[in-house]
């Protein structure tokens, strides 16, 4: 039997029609053949180096939609649609664009050759769950705009009990940040967002939470810090930020983390993990990511390991698995902290027992792909970390237009602090398969052993 076709758009919350519109585009979506429903284009702000405005829509469909996208400033030379892995080729007509979609995606639509104040549309599956308000164990947030926290409230965060699900409606703008403290079986759901908080999810000493399908606009700091915890799950979370220390996760001393299906855009850090920092101690263990676009307007789309504990014999970092991976930009001035898998061991970390693989580089504005460094970062370490060991980089595809990255670096530091047993395997570098290091742009340097390329 053929699937039910079904598109859900989000109603548009009184208050917020001029306040958070973006104008450089307007945005529709039919099922075939039917009418065309206009799409609220929501502005969201991107790049700390120069604050720009980007726009995003989001709707919820099955089986088969199609995307128009009316372009405000002038003819439409050039169309891109990213991931380019997606194999989405839009249709040109004037000022006009269009493009059919099969299946839930996050996409980046840029208009000739803009990267900043480009559309970023994100096409949800169809919610599985649904909540009112009155719900035995749910707090409810409807259409609308929710300005202060109805529960315990201090510095307008909300403070969420055990056993509780924290539903967004589409169309509800909630502003707060949310903090689950020593707490367990807490659900945040639905299609709503989490609007300009100071931070978004504030997870700590807490097990068995959930995040999926919430959207984060422009938090002053993290959209998800994650202290630890344990048991911890995150689904189809999209995330803008372009302040200082706006990581996307902040992820200390934590252990059994799932995170899946995501878009980060974010004005540093788009997933950096870390052992001891603050109240945080202990080792981190069985991180998983798969399915994620990142796109770091600053600093690192991966990072690992600069802070932990330099009071005992320190952390370990391990068992650690991304897969499937896009980045669509690196951009860091600053050769310190580049790459976009960086595996930056400070502070006693150990970091051991890892797999990076089938990530696809679209751009590397500034910056470098790898970065393996046992180091003593005098501004945020007090101390130098003890390893790295045990790591597969394989399936690596990155394709640049214009200048290349910067060389990869691969370096320990000192002899009692080694990088070891490292794998590089078919690593693809504008279409050609590296064969040695200097084909990859690789420079392993002292106190290595075992670094190998397949």
């Amino acid at each position: 039997m053929a699937e039910t076709q079904k598109l859900l758009i989000h109603p548009l919350p009184q208050g917020i029609r001029y306040s958070h519109h973006n104008n450089d585009f307007a945005v529709c979506v039919r099922l075939p053949g039917e009418n065309w429903q206009d799409l609220y284009e929501y502005k969201v702000m991107v790049d700390m180096d120069k604050p720009q405005a980007a726009s995003m829509v989001q709707f919820d469909f099955s089986s088969t939609v199609e995307v128009r996208a009316k372009y405000k400033y002038g003819v439409i030379h050039d169309a891109k649609i990213k991931p380019a892995a997606k194999g989405i080729q839009p249709v040109i007509n004037g000022n006009y664009v269009s493009f059919f979609l099969n299946e839930p995606a996050k996409l980046s639509l840029e208009i000739n050759g803009n990267r900043h104040n480009n559309l970023h549309i994100f096409a949800n599956p169809i919610e599985t769950e649904k909540y009112n308000d009155g719900d035995p164990g749910v707090i409810f947030f409807g259409e609308g705009i929710h300005p202060d926290p109805k529960l315990e409230k201090k510095d307008k965060h909300y403070f969420i009990p055990s056993n509780t699900i924290v539903y967004f409606a589409p169309g509800s703008v909630v502003r707060g940040k949310f903090v689950c403290d020593n707490v367990e079986n807490v659900r945040f759901l639905g299609r709503g967002i989490l609007d300009n908080p100071k931070n978004g999810f504030e997870i700590k000493y807490s097990e068995n939470i959930e995040v999926d399908g919430i959207t984060v606009v422009n938090p002053l700091y993290n959209t998800i810090t994650i202290g630890k915890c344990k048991d911890i799950k995150v689904r189809n979370l999209k995330s803008f930020s372009n302040t200082p220390w706006s990581d996307g996760f902040d992820i200390f001393c934590s252990e059994n983390v799932e995170i899946e299906d995501i878009f980060m855009r974010n004005s540093d850090d788009c997933i950096a993990i870390y052992g001891h920092r603050w109240d945080y101690y202990g080792d981190v263990k069985n991180i998983t990511v798969k399915k994620a676009i990142l796109w770091a307007d600053i600093a690192h789309p991966v990072n690992i390991g600069t802070h932990g504990d330099t009071s005992i014999e320190g952390n370990v970092l391990e068992n650690f698995h991304f897969s499937d991976i896009d980045i669509l930009d690196h951009d860091e001035d600053d050769r310190e902290y580049q790459g976009c898998i960086a595996l930056s061991i400070g502070d006693h970390n150990l970091a051991r027992n890892m797999i990076f693989e089938n990530f696809r580089i679209e751009n590397i504005t500034e910056g470098m792909l790898f970065s393996l460094r046992v180091f003593y970062n005098e501004k945020y370490c007090t101390g130098p970390g003890r390893g790295i060991e045990n790591i597969t980089i394989r399936n690596i595809d990155y394709n640049y237009n214009g200048w290349p990255e910067n060389p990869s670096i691969i370096e320990g530091h000192d002899a009692g602090r080694l990088v070891k047993n490292v794998t590089f395997e078919n690593i693809i570098i504008n279409g050609k398969r590296a064969e040695t290091f200097e084909e990859a742009n690789i420079r392993v340097g002292k106190h290595t052993e075992e670094i190998v390329i397949k």
